[in-house]
């Protein structure tokens, strides 16, 4: 493809961290994905900026990524350049006493410890959400009566030219499992999050509880990638699959997970095509049945 060389050497030059033709379903959590053509971890805003700007000049393909915690990747892999938005940008201090600076590539688990330690509240309803901040911000992650919309004061990003800037909340258009960031393509580098002072025995309280809640109600022992399909008005996905037959349902290596079947799970060498297939179906047994159309939270990347 053209303009990857120069990508790639542009990319070492500015000593960010460059893998080639590496299978995407390393860095996912579904575990599958194939080779995408050249993965780039930059250091810095700066030189994330400068390789945005290079790649829309020559029309170079991009794909931003965080930890993967919510992609179903083509068994054909990536062509073109993904960005993976990690280590560079794992920025985590008090602003002030009540509020946090946080990297994009700052795993949410290690967010809440952090806003923990400081015996901040707020943030107890993402403890055990997978992923990194900023595809928290990306999807409006939530759980448990709280998202990301609570606690978000701004963002920063890099659009494709390879300008910085930022949106405060309200810019954000933040809605169930949405934000502004999924039509303009930027890439999130870190936002401010707003929380309150509050006792750190009862938080830590609240977060170990909601995360026994998970480990008792949600398949972690295998590869997913969380919910897959968003809540219907008024019902809950997970309920409609099982009243629908659907539990245990099974295409290829791909499974309506026994234990929560909002859940489609890798229960051994699942392929792309087996969990699309199997969202088909699932899609079509719910609506002949319930005539409730169900709508997909996880995002495909296909060529």
């Amino acid at each position: 493809m053209t303009g990857l060389k120069e990508i790639e050497d542009k990319a070492r030059g500015l000593g960010c961290k460059v893998l080639k033709d590496v299978p995407m379903s390393l860095y996912t959590s579904f575990k599958i994905g194939g080779p995408c053509d050249l993965m780039v971890s930059p250091n810095s805003a700066e030189a994330l900026s400068q390789l945005l700007r290079m790649c829309r000049e020559m029309e170079t393909p991009v794909i931003l990524m965080g930890n993967g915690t919510n992609l179903l990747v083509s068994d054909k892999g990536i062509r073109g350049v993904v960005f993976r938005i990690c280590d560079g940008f794992s920025e985590l201090c008090l602003k002030d006493e009540n509020t946090v600076i946080c990297g994009a590539g700052v795993p949410l688990s290690k967010l809440c410890h952090f806003a923990s330690k400081h015996s901040l509240s707020g943030l107890e309803f993402a403890y055990g959400i997978p992923g990194f901040a900023g595809g928290a911000v990306y999807m409006n992650a939530g759980a448990y009566g709280g998202e990301m919309k609570d606690v978000v004061i701004k963002t920063r990003h890099i659009d494709m030219d390879g300008n910085i800037g930022e949106f405060t909340n309200d810019e954000l258009s933040l809605s169930y499992r949405h934000s502004v960031y999924q039509e303009n393509g930027y890439a999130i580098i870190s936002l401010e999050i707003g929380l309150q002072k509050g006792n750190r025995e009862e938080i830590k309280a609240k977060m170990d509880e909601l995360m026994n809640c998970r480990i008792t109600k949600q398949p972690l022992d295998l590869p997913s990638c969380g919910s897959v399909f968003k809540r219907p008005v008024g019902c809950y996905a997970a309920a409609l699959i099982e009243e629908c037959g659907l539990k245990g349902y099974t295409i290829g290596g791909a499974q309506v997970s026994v234990k929560h079947c909002g859940f489609i799970v890798n229960i051994g060498g699942a392929t792309c095509s087996d969990v699309l297939k199997l969202i088909e179906h699932i899609k079509a047994v719910v609506k002949e049945k319930t005539n409730v159309e169900l709508e997909c939270e996880v995002k495909y990347i296909g060529n």
